[in-house]
């Protein structure tokens, strides 16, 4: 009996549970961001060809910013040329990148990185060939300062780097992109100790804008940015974008529908002064600006030296005196000075040293971080400045400035990183223009430092440039946001 009385029992339990039991509901649809997609896809073939297809900029750029150092002994002589002449070459060149790094800054952000790269590409291609034609020095001076406003939006293949590498990996691959700009120095050097003494400047103008053309062809195998479509509403583009570089790494995308929210307002200086960036702002500006003072002054310092034989307040016996105008009070010293053989060696020999710490360079990035790492580097190149000011011997003196080269090329592969990784998608374009913008400042002063103070002051010009630098190393190691292991941020 009691076991017939506990089967109803049973019964009404399970019944009664049963009618307890919520219904099922729909579950919630999977979503995810780019930043997902990108740290889930992980590293791969796409990135490798992204590396060597955007670094390979670095060589266009570097070509045609060194160029200005190896053919202004020889435009010196034709045009029969000052120092301030010979200066105001290289300054023209940075003003017009200074103006235009904004500009391209702006509309990157809000029009897209890769137009804005091939636009640039073509701009400097298409002026360089024709300053390889110019029939006077004015001529020069205007042809160059285009090429300059040209070059200026080459930044945006670092942006579209950056935002297509994966967190861990970015510390490691945006320094290796020094080799580029290191192999497009080397390259203008050893194409000018041939081609100037043979078939002359002209033809080395030609020649170095080929390199520049080639990657426009290569540019359509690299996609838009998937951070800017998905911030101008376009997911579907990002998406398929996602789907392209899984596919060719042979990787997954995560699960669900991609989301991020459409943003209106984009590219905007009055982002890059808000509260919460405006510290930072300011001090990346004072360090952009004094890193680029120091970088391009020790390149035409080193070109000054073995052109003008400055150490040890010395002259070449090889100088050449040119005197320009027919009448006494209109006379001018110009200085002749071609680069001799050696002087091409040692130029070579100093730019190598811009890949000599880099191993050093990532290793600090990544453990102690991209403040701490700035700050010592800036740093030790204050004191190698000073340390110019030793008279020494030749070797002595490739010592020092390959000591400075790889320092300053340290101090540029640190801040290129840490500005690109602290602004947010919203305005990272434009806080990289800004600050490439100026940045040139620095590069438009360097010149009459390193070639018209000098020759006054040795010291004084070394003292300004070790200045700078300490104020830099200050400046970098006070900065409010560190990014290291920090996400790339999509909205501020």
């Amino acid at each position: 009996m009691a076991t017939k009385q506990t089967e109803p029992v049973t019964v009404i339990s399970l019944q009664k549970l049963s009618l307890e039991t919520p219904e099922p509901q729909p579950k919630e649809s999977k979503t995810f961001t780019v930043e997902d997609a990108v740290e889930t896809i992980g590293f791969g073939r796409f990135h490798i060809a992204l590396f060597l297809i955007m670094g390979s900029t670095g060589v266009a750029e570097a070509m045609e910013i060194m160029l200005i150092a190896v053919v202004s002994p020889v435009i010196r002589c034709e045009w029969q040329l000052e120092n301030w002449q010979v200066a105001l070459v290289t300054t023209m060149v940075f003003f017009g990148y200074m103006v235009f790094s904004i500009l391209f800054g702006l509309l990157a952000d809000r029009y897209g990185r890769w137009k804005i790269l091939l636009i640039s590409f073509l701009w400097g291609a298409y002026f360089s060939l024709l300053t390889s034609f110019s029939p006077s020095y004015i001529w020069f001076v205007f042809l160059r300062t285009m090429v300059g406003c040209g070059v200026s939006g080459h930044a945006q293949g670092l942006i579209i780097k950056t935002e297509f590498l994966p967190t861990k990996y970015r510390g490691y691959m945006l320094p290796l992109s020094q080799v580029f700009w290191l192999a497009g120095s080397l390259l203008i050097i050893g194409l000018a100790s041939v081609v100037i003494p043979t078939i002359g400047w002209r033809w080395l103008i030609r020649i170095a804008s080929i390199p520049g053309i080639i990657l426009i062809l290569a540019f359509k195998f690299i996609p838009e940015s998937a951070r800017f479509n998905v911030s101008t509403g376009n997911t579907q583009a990002a998406l398929a974008t996602l789907e392209h570089i899984a596919k060719m790494n042979r990787s997954v995308m995560p699960e669900g529908r991609l989301v991020e929210p459409i943003l209106e307002k984009r590219g905007r200086f009055a982002d890059l002064m808000d509260a919460k960036y405006l510290r930072t702002t300011l001090q990346i500006w004072v360090i952009w600006l004094g890193i680029s003072f120091a970088y391009y002054g020790v390149i035409l310092a080193s070109a000054e030296l073995l052109e003008r034989d400055l150490v040890c307040g010395s002259q070449s016996e090889s100088e050449v005196v040119v005197t320009v105008g027919d009448t006494e009070g209109s006379q001018s010293p110009c200085h002749c000075h071609m680069f001799a053989p050696s002087d091409y060696q040692t130029m070579i020999i100093s730019t190598i040293g811009e890949i000599a710490l880099n191993p050093f360079n990532i290793l600090g990035i990544n453990f102690l971080g991209r403040r701490l790492s700035l700050s010592i580097t800036m740093g030790c190149t204050a004191l190698f400045f000073l340390l110019l000011n030793i008279c020494t011997s030749s070797a002595g003196l490739i010592g020092f400035l390959f000591m400075l080269r790889a320092l300053v090329a340290a101090n540029f592969n640190t801040i290129y990183i840490y500005t690109a990784e602290v602004y947010p998608t919203t305005m990272r374009a434009l806080g990289m223009g800004t600050s490439g913008s100026l940045c040139r400042i620095g590069a438009m002063v360097a010149p009459f430092i390193s070639q018209v103070l000098m020759s006054a002051s040795f010291l004084g010009a070394l003292c300004l440039f070790s200045s700078v630098c300490i104020v830099c190393a200050i400046s970098a190691f006070t900065l409010p946001i560190e990014t290291k292991g920090r996400a790339l941020q999509q909205i501020k």
